[in-house]
């Protein structure tokens, strides 16, 4: 089993203006969905990165996926593959911004980091 994925951003940021969605950021969405075992944390981490890039959702949330990508074993090569991939499937401008984040998470060479 791997390390348990434990988040209080939700309570930090919104504990005391809205309790209810800060309950179930960290407990529900991090608490029990991330942490459960079908679906292994480097894929849910791939998938995330992807549901958010096809949004088009190209900020804080997107970079902090993909550097929880990264330090979940996501390559730069592999998250190189990704954004290509969904390119096509969500849009070629989307690709553009999100490899920018990637290129601050990664490194401006390529380099894993």
């Amino acid at each position: 089993m791997e390390k348990k994925i434990v988040q209080t951003a939700g309570r930090d940021m919104l504990g005391k203006f809205a309790p209810e969605f800060a309950h179930f950021n960290d407990d529900v969405l991090f608490g029990e969905n991330w942490n459960n075992e079908d679906i292994d944390v480097k894929t849910r981490c791939m998938i995330t990165v992807t549901a958010i890039m096809a949004q088009g959702l190209v900020g804080d949330a997107l970079k902090h996926h993909i550097m929880n990508a990264k330090n979940h074993g996501v390559t730069q090569k592999e998250i190189a593959a990704l954004i290509t991939h969904v390119a096509f499937y969500a849009g070629w401008p989307k690709a553009w911004a999100v490899f920018n984040l990637a290129k601050e998470v990664y490194g401006e060479g390529g380099e894993d980091k």
